[in-house]
């Protein structure tokens, strides 16, 4: 067990404390990408979607693309070098990132203490000036410069693989 999970104000805690910039913005849930354009239109900065995977040898995989990217699952695993991907259990994503379906965040990565989790980043994220997750649930939306979500990544150790969607190839 890797006790206590983070919720949303230990996490804006904790952001703050790295120094790191982050605007908060509550809203009524949202679930789905296509859901909360009005929000979204309010909200600057590049919008995400983001995947829980487990591959078929038990790897976990999170994905974080821009809202509009196109995902090839059926494609995916020869990109980033996975096996075959599905998606990850809601008693999993519970386990290990401590979130529910439909509040699937980069920022879950903060209760993912045991690093069982691949972090794939969209490389339109990668070069976006500022880029919104929900704060681990789907009832808001944090906005955080570049350098801002490069730190909470340094943060919490973990390294992206960077994931350029449209071209379907790792960058770097």
């Amino acid at each position: 067990m890797t006790g206590r999970m983070t919720t949303r104000n230990d996490l804006l805690r904790f952001l703050a404390d790295h120094g790191i910039d982050a605007e908060t913005h509550d809203h009524p849930a949202v679930f789905t990408v296509g859901e909360g354009g009005d929000i979204k239109a309010r909200i600057p900065g590049a919008h995400t979607k983001n995947l829980f995977l487990k591959d078929a040898k038990g790897q976990l995989w999170l994905i974080s693309a821009e809202g509009h990217a196109a995902i090839d699952l059926k494609r995916l695993h020869t990109v980033i070098g996975s096996a075959r991907l599905s998606f990850g259990s809601a008693d999993l994503m519970q386990e290990v990132l401590g979130v529910t379906p439909g509040s699937v965040t980069a920022f879950a990565l903060i209760n993912d203490r045991d690093r069982r989790v691949r972090f794939v980043l969209d490389r339109t994220l990668a070069e976006a000036a500022q880029v919104n997750f929900h704060p681990l649930t789907n009832t808001a939306t944090t906005t955080v410069t570049q350098d801002g979500f490069r730190a909470f990544l340094d943060a919490v150790g973990v390294r992206p693989l960077v994931v350029d969607f449209e071209a379907m190839a790792v960058i770097g």
